[in-house]
């Protein structure tokens, strides 16, 4: 693939937001930002031995680091990332999450969906717009590689034209990136995944949480009962030329503990002067973990949600689903002492310890909290997890959402058996993409030929379906067997749609699961949620129409449903899926291709789309537009 750097045209949108702050010192509030310019970077993606828990794995990382470097621009900015890859074995897309890509779908990087995957020592440069401040992160859309730690923090300040309502109420930034860490490497995850019949293996639960690409396995950096401590004593990690002892061995694969002299697992910590206000950004990349964190003896109130100004409430604690960010202000109103970031595991039976962070007052008596770790909620109720996500509405001045809806899409979300392979599906259908990225397809003409175009998605689901119930205990007429399919659902320009996200039983009886489901490409209303089956003559009234709040990404609750409204106005081929690494792996995931009459009007490179079938037609010069027509009115 070649080296590309597209004109698009940059935007001036709104914003002021404030800098990023790493472990360590904290940013200032942000002087107000300059004018747009161009942000470039440089990156070599490539394999690397890491230790992010004291335990040394092959991982994959930018420029030789793990987490990937952050991105820090303002709104307004045109970012331009040169990828080079490194990985010999795989290809290579790099998703935006939480950007829109408006004009630039082909820069949205989902493999076989916007782009080709980049091929080794090829090179590619994503170029996009900023579109609004918030807080994002970015990472791999190939295969499982998110899970291999390929991720890092986007972060989108403001400007004078967008100013954030709430850029003043604070004096500095945190920011925290969570992900979870598998010792087994992705490549023999997804092989269980793809196992047949007895073959099928589940990946399992994680050995460790991080916090900013650090954590610590099989020991607690406080003490926790039932838990090892872990040794706090400072090792020297200074070892002479050619010692091959086991020390230096240690010393070498950073596995000599937390406290060792540069270990790449170090302790988190987070220096505050006391009487500030701070600006936590918290966003989860997790491959399969729901989260809770909290900070001891700290409010937090939460501003912030996937980039969208929300009402302002004071909790305890977060839940955070995979794909989910947050912004909360902390005051640091407590006495001048250490404090606990605790984060754990929520939603399924956690294996996993809590990874622990620090809040360290400046001139603080002491370097190490004394008290014990706060707990984290029972990792079951559920009730608590939908109490926080209710509380979650629009800030005043929030767009409100179109009152005539033109398409409605209700999605039964299932888990089956599909010829031995056990697999996600949505109304019957497990996602299977194809050769050819779906955006080449339709900008050139030949979706016909590349993936199965000659009918759409279903739209709904047999009504006599009980979602209390396994599949194989349903009625005979509500049994129906699960298709493997790429199709896509095709969406006129304009069009306002409402997607119902309907969560059923899988597999073994009395289990369903809760799932984050993120949209590409757009940012979306959330109309509400609820328990049961859907019924839209008596749910659609209990619809908040008035003041939804906006979001990228949205949790579905076990055996719950949740209604969401978008406008297509972003032509593109959009992913709608489950961001839970493994369950999208198995099929759990939707299509939308919009406003495909209008793409050809875009300016999609060749070199993003020379793959699959598209290879020879991109080869050629464009005919004079035609696009394809439009699909038949709802």
């Amino acid at each position: 693939m070649a080296k590309h750097i597209g004109p698009i045209a940059v935007q001036l949108l709104i914003c002021c937001t404030l800098m990023l702050a790493i472990a360590g010192p904290v940013a200032p509030a942000p002087t107000p930002a300059p004018a747009p310019t161009t942000r470039r970077f440089t990156w070599n993606v490539e394999y690397v031995m890491w230790a992010p828990d004291c335990q040394q794995s092959v991982m994959i990382g930018i420029n030789g680091k793990f987490p990937g470097p952050t991105i820090t621009a303002n709104a307004g900015d045109l970012i331009q990332v040169e990828v080079t890859k490194s990985l010999h074995t795989e290809g290579l897309v790099i998703h935006w999450h939480g950007i829109k890509q408006i004009g630039t779908p082909w820069a949205d990087g989902t493999a076989s969906i916007s782009q080709c995957p980049i091929n080794g020592g090829e090179t590619f440069t994503y170029e996009f717009v900023a579109d609004k401040p918030g807080t994002f992160f970015y990472h791999g859309h190939f295969g499982m590689q998110r899970a291999a730690g390929l991720y890092g923090s986007l972060i989108v300040n403001g400007t004078d034209a967008q100013k954030e309502p709430f850029a003043d109420e604070y004096d500095g930034e945190l920011n925290m990136l969570l992900s979870d860490w598998y010792h087994e490497n992705v490549y023999a995850q997804a092989a269980g995944l793809d196992g047949k019949d007895k073959h099928w293996q589940w990946i399992g639960e994680p050995q460790t949480l991080l916090i900013n690409g650090r954590g610590q396995f099989d020991c607690s950096l406080g003490v926790d009962r039932g838990r090892k401590t872990c040794d706090r004593r400072k090792t020297d990690a200074f070892c002479p030329e050619g010692d091959k002892s086991e020390r230096c061995e240690l010393i070498r694969r950073s596995e000599c503990g937390p406290f060792c002299e540069g270990a790449q697992c170090a302790p988190v910590v987070f220096n505050v002067e006391p009487g500030k206000t701070y600006r936590l950004r918290i966003a989860s990349t997790t491959s399969l973990s729901a989260l809770n964190v909290q900070v001891q003896g700290h409010k937090l109130r939460v501003v912030e949600a996937d980039g969208n100004f929300v009402a302002p409430f004071d909790v305890d604690d977060i839940d955070i689903y995979s794909g989910e960010s947050y912004s909360v202000l902390l005051r640091t109103d407590q006495r001048q002492l250490p404090y606990w970031i605790s984060v754990g595991v929520r939603g399924r039976r956690p294996k996993t310890m809590n990874a622990l962070g620090i809040l360290n007052y400046t001139n603080s008596v002491s370097d190490w909290p004394a008290a014990v770790p706060p707990a984290t909620p029972a990792w079951d109720n559920v009730t608590r997890s939908k109490e926080f996500t209710y509380r979650i509405k629009a800030r005043p001045g929030t767009a409100r959402p179109p009152e005539a809806v033109d398409r409605r899409i209700v999605m039964l979300n299932t888990q089956n058996w599909v010829k031995g392979h056990v697999k996600w599906a949505i109304n019957h259908v497990t996602l299977s993409l194809p050769a050819t990225p779906y955006l080449g397809a339709y900008f050139y003409g030949i979706e016909d030929i590349a993936f199965d175009a000659a009918a759409e998605s279903p739209d709904s689901y047999d009504p006599s379906y009980d979602i209390e119930k396994p599949p194989d205990a349903q009625a005979p007429e509500a049994q129906r067997a699960t298709a493997v399919s790429d199709r896509v659902y095709r969406v006129a320009h304009g069009t306002v749609v409402d997607v119902v996200l309907q969560n059923a039983n899988a597999l073994e009886k009395g289990v369903s699961e809760s799932h984050p489901w993120h949209l590409h490409g757009h940012d979306f209303w959330v109309l509400g949620y609820g328990d049961g089956l859907y019924d839209h003559d008596r749910d659609s009234k209990k619809l908040d129409t008035a003041g939804p709040p906006l979001r990228n990404t949205v949790a579905l609750f076990p055996h719950g449903w949740t209604a969401i409204r978008f406008v297509a106005d972003n032509p593109g081929v959009w992913a709608f899926h489950c961001h839970i690494e493994p369950h999208l792996h198995m099929g759990m995931g939707v299509i939308i291709a919009e406003g495909m009459e209008k793409l050809r009007e875009l300016n999609v490179p060749k070199e993003a789309m020379m793959c699959g079938q598209a290879r020879p037609a991109a080869a050629v010069p464009l005919a004079p537009a035609m696009a394809p027509p439009s699909p038949p009115s709802p």
